[in-house]
């Protein structure tokens, strides 16, 4: 038996645009509930929500029934983090701060097994292969792992033409508050200068022949960023959603 098809890698490589989400409440109960919502993915953020490799595993398979695939962001690019998600049955990788051909090479080697890279041989006792039920998971896993690489300051668009060489890589985010602040712009991402860059990188990545993916949070500018191809949109975050729709409930009603 083999892995199971990816099928946000499936979809990206046929062209589809994928709407998704981000999530940072951190918890597979919520996840189960946006699992419902019918977005294409959504991000699992373990960067810059209080997620652990515990958490991350639940919100996987709380989202494994739905349509949408989990995309579990890492801390940082370290070999054995990737490890540890792919492990959950994670088959989507977004590695933030990636700033040369070397790092998404080297990124590349931590999601496929040996011969080819470096992704350490413990299938038989992890939830990816079903603990073992998937008997051919080792000799088709590599085949059926995304891994998204995060651009977001002045070194990693400088090195994006080269990142974008890399085989392996599918695809190329890219993130508009590091980036603008990198720039000197303090997270003002709409700066006309800011823009510029993002929109002429969103296109050098399609040009590329990989999936180009931001998010934006203001529906003026996520219109901006699919008109310029964005493939993988994400449209939201969850916790600012819940916060907006008890603030103005709270308005609302005590007004």
């Amino acid at each position: 038996m083999p892995a199971p098809e990816n099928r946000f890698k499936a979809r990206l490589k046929a062209g589809d645009r994928l709407i998704g989400l981000w999530s940072c409440l951190a918890d597979h109960y919520a996840s189960d509930i946006l699992g419902t919502a019918g977005f294409d993915w959504i991000v699992v953020d373990g960067e810059h929500a209080p997620n652990d490799i515990r958490s991350i595993r639940d919100q996987v398979m709380a989202l494994a029934p739905y349509e949408t695939e989990a995309v579990v962001r890492i801390p940082a690019g370290e070999t054995w983090m990737v490890k540890q998600v792919l492990d959950t049955g994670a088959q989507t990788v977004l590695v933030p701060m990636v700033e040369s051909k070397e790092q998404a090479e080297d990124l590349v080697r931590a999601c496929q097994y040996p011969p080819h890279g470096l992704r350490g041989v413990g299938a038989a006792p992890a939830r990816a292969s079903r603990y073992g039920q998937i008997t051919d998971y080792v000799a088709t896993a590599d085949a059926q792992i995304c891994l998204l690489v995060q651009v977001e300051s002045r070194a990693g668009i400088a090195a994006l033409d080269d990142i974008l060489t890399v085989e392996g890589v599918d695809g190329v985010f890219i993130g508009p508050a590091d980036l603008s602040t990198d720039m000197g712009f303090q997270g003002r991402s709409t700066a006309p200068e800011v823009q510029e860059v993002i929109l002429g990188a969103l296109a050098r990545i399609a040009a590329a022949g990989k999936a180009p993916g931001i998010l934006s949070t203001d529906d003026a500018v996520t219109e901006i960023y699919r008109d310029a191809g964005a493939q993988f949109l994400a449209v939201g975050i969850d916790v600012l959603m819940l916060a907006r729709a008890a603030r103005a409930a709270a308005a609302k009603w005590k007004g």
